[in-house]
């Protein structure tokens, strides 16, 4: 009796040292975002001496350093999750990979031009005043960092350019009425919601199912992988090479679609006379087995990681910096501009806001795209970064204002629904044959039912991220207007 009365309480005192524990990493980690805050508010404080609204822009410089955060917290999970998933990368080194290459894709290709209303929903010449405009900026960053942020406690992956566009429409509402907004670029961008994750989710869905009939469901699973590994990885190279060119480095170099096609044929030639003879080497004398085949994706996925990694910083650093650039710029030249250069203490502000959050909160999304939605190995966490860059491609080429976020996730819900629907055929016709002649043993069928049960996408977080994504720009909206009247009512 006395020993079990002991063995309860070192239980509860074991569990109350781990909450206490958690409980101050977490706090940790809020403190050294705070410190990163005070560093921005410095930065800005330093570089606008002499400025007019200076402690206004100081004020826009940490939220959007608290943008940079949130982004690096929510988005960039997109990236690497799958990898960390599919273990082809730790924890530890995804989040090295990522920053690093989302550091270099903001500082390489981030550009110094931006614009300063997103997507152009708003024109700033019908607001009119520079101080309304000024806190029109303030209001939208902060409502959509505020959104990614709660998205994130929620454990819901979001697109942070729908936040900042929710916000900017908001406060432009608030600030000049409804017609200061551009409704049909607003409809596409609602369209895009749609269209985003089911051409991302279809893909995957068709690319998965290649390698299953071609490598893994062949009674020789080496020599498939020998004929078919090579053509992915090359198609993978030429993809991205014609990805980086259309979005990683568009604000530095635009090559027309001739150059972007021969670029990436080229390249995807070059990549499969390489590869084919180092597959075949590193196939000879494997086993015949699907774990084998699994290693020859792992490479090509890291690197399919960091080429996303470099793309996504090199396109999303705008969303934390756009805003803030448009107020530096108006504080600066008196009057709202479309197009604004980007200082480089604000490209400082994204670069590093959005790599502190990454490191600092990043963990817990790349958690959740990468193996609490579906489980992920190699081949399915490639096939999913595959169907991000070519979504984006083929979308880029129509003029489709696509999401990143909604793409990326898109396809791991496509993965994942395909196996559903997979193993599910599968055992149905397991189950059709229990009546016959060849009757499975009833540990297959037991198997089978488990497997089936398992590979299951998980519907909460599918109906959470649908609903994040399907609100996210209304309450961006709503919190970017109530936010704007609240500082023109401080301020007036």
């Amino acid at each position: 009796m006395y020993k079990e009365t002991l063995n309860k309480d070192l239980t509860k005192l074991a569990a109350v040292e781990h909450a206490t524990q958690s409980l101050g990493r977490e706090f940790s980690r809020i403190g050294w975002a705070l410190l990163f805050l005070a560093i921005t508010s410095n930065v800005a404080m330093i570089a606008t001496v002499g400025m007019d609204h200076q402690m206004f822009i100081v004020a826009a410089g940490v939220i959007g350093g608290y943008m940079a955060l949130n982004i690096g917290a929510n988005d960039v999970a997109n990236n690497v999750g799958p990898a960390v998933g599919s273990r082809a990368l730790s924890m530890t080194g995804a989040l090295v990979i990522a920053a690093v290459f989302e550091s270099l894709g903001a500082v390489v290709a981030g550009g110094d031009v931006v614009k300063t209303i997103s997507k152009g929903i708003v024109d700033p010449h019908q607001i009119g005043d520079p101080d309304i405009f000024i806190w029109a900026m303030m209001s939208a960053l902060l409502a959509a960092a505020l959104w990614v942020n709660l998205a994130t406690w929620l454990s819901a992956p979001v697109s942070t350019t729908h936040a900042v566009v929710g916000g900017v429409m908001g406060a432009g509402i608030a600030a000049a009425g409804f017609g200061v907004v551009d409704w049909p670029v607003m409809g596409a961008i609602a369209a895009s919601w749609v269209i985003s994750p089911l051409l991302g989710g279809v893909i995957a869905a068709l690319f998965l199912a290649f390698i299953k009939f071609n490598i893994i469901y062949r009674a020789d699973k080496i020599a498939g992988a020998k004929r078919w590994v090579p053509v992915l990885v090359a198609l993978m190279a030429g993809v991205f090479s014609a990805y980086l060119m259309m979005k990683g480095l568009k604000k530095i170099w635009r090559p027309g679609p001739e150059m972007v096609v021969a670029v990436g044929f080229g390249v995807y030639l070059v990549t499969y006379l390489i590869v084919r003879p180092l597959i075949h080497r590193k196939a000879a004398g494997m086993e015949n087995r699907n774990k084998s085949v699994r290693t020859l994706f792992t490479l090509p996925l890291i690197c399919a990681a960091a080429l996303l990694s470099f793309a996504h910083g090199a396109n999303d650093v705008a969303n934390a910096v756009g805003p803030l650039a448009a107020v530096v710029d108006t504080a600066a030249t008196g009057g709202a501009h479309g197009k604004v250069g980007i200082p480089s203490w604000v490209l400082f502000v994204g670069a590093a806001g959005i790599t502190m959050g990454l490191l600092l909160f990043g963990p817990k999304l790349i958690r959740t795209v990468g193996a609490e939605i579906t489980k992920m190995n190699p081949m399915r966490a490639y096939c999913v970064a595959l169907a991000a860059a070519i979504t984006v491609i083929i979308a880029s080429a129509l003029g489709l204002p696509v999401s990143s976020t909604h793409i990326a996730v898109g396809a791991v819900f496509g993965v994942g629904f395909f196996r559903e629907w997979f193993t599910g055929r599968n055992t149905h016709i397991t189950r059709g044959r229990e009546s016959g002649e060849d009757t499975p043993a009833p540990q297959a069928r037991e198997n089978a039912e488990r497997s089936r049960r398992r590979k299951l996408v998980r519907r909460q977080h599918f109906t959470t991220i649908v609903a994040a994504w399907i609100v996210t720009v209304p309450c961006a909206a709503l919190m970017g207007g109530g936010l704007f009247l609240a500082i023109a009512w401080a301020f007036d």
